[in-house]
């Protein structure tokens, strides 16, 4: 049975909502292992780096509420960065990920955050990630500096480890919390990308494209 089906404890249909999501940052802050930890719940020690931008998808429950989730994973290189606007570009949100263990990818995350709330949509929902928790003996950039950034631009904050699983589905979780639920949306799918697994907190798809699908909606009652 399908999540179009699916019907609560109140014995109304389930409600699913559909959003674009597109992961930010330097190469090799962790992105791909991020997006990998909470679609598949693995960690590899060496991963490759990412060729243009690879997508996934991951479906979670959110109260009553299916929430389709559509992760663009988009490459670090800075031969990539030109291609970064075709990614978030109708994105509901967005997780800018650095590595605590490297200033520079922090202040190369303010540039991502601020090329965002210039250039994306006006309501999107910005994460900040500080990825490598793990490694705190080589810390650069301190929680309170993160936290008081974050704060100042109104951004979801929290410090992650892909290794350990530390706060990873919190962050995708508080992000899936926080987007409007309340729009029809529901024609919004366009097949490429699609899932029809409705079960909470399962992969739905993971495969790898090098040019965006449509635009994620929100929510259609159905």
């Amino acid at each position: 049975m399908t999540s179009n089906n699916r019907q609560s404890a109140t014995g109304q249909a389930a409600r699913t909502c559909q959003f674009k999501m597109v992961l930010l940052g330097e190469s090799a802050v962790g992105k791909s292992s991020l997006v990998l930890r909470f679609v598949k719940g693995q960690f590899h020690e060496y991963q490759e780096s990412t060729i243009g931008a690879a997508f996934l998808t991951q479906t979670v429950s959110v109260d009553d509420i299916t929430v389709k989730l559509e992760l663009w994973d988009t490459a670090g290189q800075e031969r990539y960065h030109s291609l970064a606007p075709m990614y978030y570009r109708g994105a509901q949100a967005a997780i800018v990920v650095y590595d605590i263990t490297n200033a520079d990818t922090f202040s190369r995350a303010k540039v991502w955050v601020k090329e965002l709330q210039r250039q994306a949509a006006p309501n999107i929902v910005i994460a900040l990630a500080g990825n490598k928790a793990d490694l705190t003996a080589k810390r650069q950039v301190e929680v309170a500096d993160a936290q008081s950034y974050a704060e100042e631009n109104g951004l979801i904050f929290m410090e992650t480890s892909a290794k350990t699983s530390m706060n990873v589905n919190d962050i995708f979780m508080a992000i899936a919390k926080k987007l409007p639920k309340t729009q029809d949306t529901s024609n919004a799918n366009g097949g490429r990308g699609r899932s029809n697994d409705g079960q909470s907190i399962t992969v739905s798809r993971s495969s790898t494209q090098r040019v965006p699908g449509n635009e994620g909606g929100c929510c259609g009652g159905k």
